[in-house]
């Protein structure tokens, strides 16, 4: 697959599952990588539909960069923290490795502290 290919696999994978269900169906569509459906399926549990808005997609070769936002509310249990109801915005930013249609690597940077600081788990700084 060309990168433009691969960019606009990364951009289907995303509408497919933001703000929906990640039904284990769908993922498998565009994920070959357990790590990647784990992490999926433990998110979903802890925030159902979570949603992830990319606001920049760069590509090369079989590598797709991918900057921008999740938001999700908190209904379960998440990294072994009980759910605390409370919403969140977060920046991420992963990039994905493509082989055959699918996703077969992905390198994921996420503010943790930001997302704990939001759902109430530790302290903001105000």
């Amino acid at each position: 697959m060309s990168a433009q290919e691969n960019k606009d696999l990364i951009r289907q994978y995303a509408e497919a599952l933001s703000g929906k269900p990640k039904t284990a169906a769908v993922v498998d569509l565009y994920v070959a990588e357990q790590l990647l459906k784990d992490h999926i399926s433990e998110f979903e549990e802890a925030c159902p539909n979570y949603q992830v808005e990319f606001e920049k997609l760069i590509a090369e070769d079989d590598m797709v960069s991918a900057i921008g936002t999740v938001r999700g509310t908190n209904t379960g249990t998440l990294m072994g923290m009980p759910a605390t109801g409370k919403s969140f915005e977060i920046p991420m930013h992963i990039t994905y490795r493509i082989a055959n249609g699918k996703i077969v690597e992905h390198w994921m940077l996420v503010d943790n502290f930001a997302l704990m600081q939001q759902l109430g788990l530790i302290p903001s700084a105000a």
